[in-house]
């Protein structure tokens, strides 16, 4: 009996000092990266098809490796060697396609989500000589000609080039360039947001021609926010007085920017206007030299963006052909257009026309040569093809709309997964496709770099975490696991749970649900990107805290399919909070759930559905987090909310759907947060559901940035933001 009771000592001693040992997930940790897991990035596959560029982890090389083994072949550029300019480091670079020449890109200063103006450099690898791209002030979106002895760049709304052969000379190619009025070769703000564009221009495949979009946003309203002088960075100019910010911003139902695409040739200088027919409120999603001689293609998008038409047009005649139409009872999806590659005389495009998003092989006469992949599930990428044009690669999530495999299909249909790893698998191809680098991780495995030949045979890993892994052992966290359950109207749905690493089956626990359920978008995946932060970090501390953590994807987010996904067309809002609700009262009903304290909270389109699901009637949730919520889609873009909902003049009932408009039917405690520079989602949808909660006299809370644009961060904001809500939490649902 002596014996037992020492054993169950020891024991009891083992446990206790496990749990000393265990070290707590620290706020500051999460908010400051401290376990941020590193992935190969910045990868550029050189020409020759067996090596990659890539910038070093302290940003000061550029470094060639093979792709066999990840070896460094030769360092192409390195600040400590640089003779001409001192630079302490540099944020980015641009090889010349014949990769004789690189754009060192430096003082890089974002501007919105893809746009940023930097200072380039010309570097030449042979003669390790730099020279400034331009002495005019920075550039914007620069691009090499496919020789590489030219490079177009936009300056003040204006298309510039350099020849290089001609000792740097500039030139500039347009002048009507304005700001808030015209602007040549670059997006403007909504097309540069929601069709994920910066640079609209491009150069023939002889050299001799550029094409640009260019945008007339004179007709355009304009939006203000006010800037003060805050802190990090601090803004002297506003210490006194505050100042502001404008820009064109069109608004659901209102003006766009009027589209036109223009020619220019190089050695006449001759502009042209190319006669592609678009709406005069309609959009031009991409453009892009094919391999043929002076053919552009160009792709239209009517307001409603149903009807994607490619035109191929002639840069010197300024004809153009529709070749192929792409149409939808909704919506034609933007990975449809994102990812097409027109160089060669084939080209690749992602269709749903079938009910799930698949490869179909066009040539330049739009002429269907095959539909390359089939079945119930969405192709997620386009890779390329090999050198022969017999394989084309891609990603999907085949199996499972949680897992993402690379994967090959040749012109016989049949398909050939290339990565087996179950969960989420990323690549980047070599020149030609021999070789790709893989990423993948799963639920609890951080980011695994690896190098694969084309067959799928790992050659090499380049980046495993380790350190992580062991960083993260070293911690007190507890269990994340998948699960779906079917709602009571019968739609089974993906979530994600975590749990606290004391837990008990015989306990109630307080749950917190988190989620965005944007139309196409995915939350739940057997990869470590889940949570807010990677890894679920952030979940993981507040499970240690006593919360279940849990993240449910409703209808309409993506990975399922056409119909899954537009159940929500034209009523954005109701059944994603409804199913959020379903997902409340299904955790309510288990065992270790306590129902009265659940909350939900957001971003973005995750604030919007988070008081959209407080209201949503059944009174579920105890209290709710909303940060940069929509709360009226009338104050959102054109393109994103009428490609969900058309205007506000055609399908008022459906806009009436919003937190402005059912705010009487919220039940629990809210907080909203909100950063006053909010170029996105504005300031002003915050202020108004508060005025209209104040005038109805319901008391909530209320958290602003100063100077904080959609992402709320820098400086100490971050930790201020998290530490806000949890404090909010632990203080409404525990």
């Amino acid at each position: 009996m002596r014996i037992m009771k020492r054993i169950f000592f020891c024991l009891l001693c083992l446990v206790i000092a496990s749990s000393v040992s265990a070290q707590q997930l620290k706020l500051e940790d999460i908010t400051n990266g401290k376990y941020r897991a590193k992935v190969i990035r910045n990868i550029c596959a050189m020409t020759d098809g067996e090596t990659y560029a890539q910038l070093s982890e302290d940003s000061r090389k550029i470094e060639r490796r093979s792709f066999k083994n990840g070896s460094l072949v030769e360092t192409l550029f390195d600040v400590a060697t640089a003779r001409d300019v001192r630079l302490p480091s540099i944020s980015g670079y641009i090889l010349s396609p014949d990769e004789k020449n690189i754009l060192i890109e430096t003082e890089r200063t974002p501007i919105y989500r893809h746009s940023a103006v930097a200072t380039y450099y010309i570097y030449n690898v042979r003669n390790k000589t730099m020279a400034p791209l331009s002495k005019g002030g920075p550039q914007e979106c620069p691009k090499f000609s496919p020789d590489g002895n030219v490079v177009a760049f936009v300056r003040d709304n204006n298309l510039f080039l350099v020849k290089l052969l001609y000792n740097n000379a500039e030139s500039q190619i347009t002048k009507d360039g304005e700001l808030n009025k015209v602007i040549n070769g670059k997006a403007d703000w909504v097309n540069e947001e929601e069709f994920g564009m910066n640079a609209a221009f491009d150069f023939s495949a002889n050299s001799e021609m550029i094409a640009w979009i260019r945008y007339d946003e004179s007709a355009v309203s304009t939006y203000s926010f006010p800037w003060y002088q805050g802190s990090n960075p601090s803004l002297r100019d506003y210490r006194l007085y505050p100042g502001s910010y404008s820009y064109k911003y069109p608004k659901a139902g209102e003006a766009n920017s009027t589209v036109s695409v223009r020619s220019f040739d190089i050695k006449s200088r001759v502009t042209r206007d190319i006669k592609v027919p678009v709406e005069p409120d309609g959009y031009i999603p991409r453009i892009q030299f094919t391999g043929e001689t002076d053919k552009l293609m160009v792709l239209t998008l009517n307001r409603h963006q149903n009807q994607l038409d490619f035109y191929l047009a002639d840069a010197r005649s300024t004809n153009a052909n529709l070749i192929l139409r792409e149409k939808n009872a909704c919506y034609v999806d933007l990975p449809t257009y994102g990812n097409i590659d027109f160089k060669g005389t084939q080209f690749v495009v992602l269709s749903e026309r079938d009910g799930y998003r698949h490869l179909y092989l066009y040539n330049l006469k739009g002429q269907l040569i095959k539909q390359l992949t089939k079945g119930n599930y969405e192709v997620l990428s386009y890779y390329g093809h090999d050198v022969a044009g017999k394989n084309f690669f891609y990603s999907c999530n085949q199996g499972s709309p949680l897992e993402q495999y690379v994967c090959k299909v040749d012109l016989s249909g049949k398909t050939t997964k290339l990565t087996e790893n179950k969960g989420q698998n990323r690549a980047v191809f070599s020149t030609g496709c021999n070789y790709f680098l893989n990423v993948f991780s799963d639920l609890t495995t951080p980011y695994v770099s690896a190098l694969y030949s084309a067959s799928g045979k790992q050659l090499k890993v380049l980046e495993d975490n380790a350190s992580l892994k062991s960083a993260l052992a070293s911690l007190r966290i507890g269990k994340a696991e998948l699960f779906s359950f079917t709602t009571k109207d019968g739609f089974l749905l993906n979530g994600w749970m975590v749990k606290p690493s004391t837990f008990s089956e015989g306990k109630k626990y307080p749950v917190l649900l988190y989620q965005y359920s944007g139309a196409g978008s995915q939350q739940v995946h057997n990869a470590f990107g889940n949570g807010f932060y990677d890894g679920l970090l952030w979940e993981y501390r507040l499970a240690e805290k006593g919360y279940i953590v849990v993240c449910v994807d409703g209808r309409g987010t993506g990975g399922r399919g056409a119909d899954f996904q537009r159940t929500t067309y034209k009523r954005l809002g109701d059944l994603e909070s409804h199913d959020q609700a379903e997902v409340a009262a299904y955790l309510g009903g288990l065992p270790y759930v306590d129902k009265s304290r659940i909350g939900i909270w957001g971003w973005s389109f995750g604030g919007f559905n988070t008081i959209m699901a407080m209201s949503e009637g059944r009174g579920l949730f105890r209290c709710g987090v909303a940060v940069a919520p929509v709360t009226d889609w009338r104050y959102y873009d054109t393109v994103y909310t009428e490609r969900y909902m058309r205007t506000p003049q055609e399908n008022a009932s459906g806009y009436d759907c919003s937190p402005l408009h059912r705010y009487q039917q919220l039940r629990g405690d809210l907080l909203l947060i909100h950063g006053t520079a909010d170029d996105n989602v504005h300031y002003q949808n915050t202020m108004e559901l508060a005025e209209a909660l104040v005038q109805a006299g319901v008391q909530f809370d209320m958290q602003v940035y100063t100077n904080r644009n959609h992402g709320i961060y820098g400086g100490n904001t971050r930790l201020h933001l998290f530490t806000r809500i949890e404090n909010y939490l632990d203080a409404h649902l525990k």
